[in-house]
């Protein structure tokens, strides 16, 4: 990856489906707020998913760094809504720095589709004059990302792939984890309390 770029993992630990949906409603919120602040922002969420075990969300370009130190330990949701109104009303997931297994993730040319296009963020009018942003997808699985801090379409081509290869990187481990029940993800903790961020509107 380049040197901007870091990834997230956003999970549940072993908590309840509640811990699940709040999973993926901070995965897109961290998402959201990203490209509010000019960042490029890749995950792995499929549109319509309510509820994941954990969740990868790539960010890149000047500030993704301090944004993410921003997001990372726990993040609260306070919300009564779903048991009905019974007891608990917190809800904790976490929020870590994704380290990539060691092995690159090998992209083959027919698997993947570049697109040039306009992007908008910081630089006022002399950002992306041309079409410089670039977004690469994954054929087999549907992941895509996009890169546009770069000063060309060729550096934006390069960081746009070692993006996608980050979130299918962590999608491997999802994977093998599942298959294994154990592994990097099934270590991750989530602390029940001191959080660094809490939601009551997500």
């Amino acid at each position: 990856m380049v040197e901007s770029d870091v990834t997230l993992v956003v999970t549940s630990g072993r908590g309840p489906r509640e811990c699940r949906i709040v999973a993926a409603r901070v995965a897109r919120r961290l998402a959201q707020e990203a490209e509010a602040a000019g960042l490029s922002v890749a995950h792995d969420l499929p549109d319509g998913v309510a509820a994941a075990t954990s969740a990868l969300v790539s960010l890149g370009g000047d500030g993704a760094e301090a944004f993410a130190d921003g997001w990372i330990g726990t993040i609260q949701c306070v919300d009564g809504s779903f048991r009905g109104g019974r007891a608990r009303r917190n809800w904790f997931v976490a929020v870590h720095r994704f380290t990539e297994p060691v092995g690159a993730v090998a992209l083959r040319d027919e698997d993947v589709r570049f697109e040039a296009m306009r992007a908008g963020g910081p630089g006022g009018q002399h950002q992306n004059v041309t079409e410089s942003a670039v977004r690469v997808t994954h054929l087999p699985t549907g992941l895509s990302a996009i890169a546009r801090d770069g000063r060309s379409q060729h550096q934006n081509r390069k960081r746009a792939l070692a993006r996608l290869g980050a979130l299918l990187a962590g999608a491997a481990a999802k994977e093998a984890l599942s298959a294994q029940r154990a592994g990097w993800l099934d270590r991750i903790t989530v602390e029940r309390g001191n959080p660094r961020r809490t939601f009551r509107d997500l």
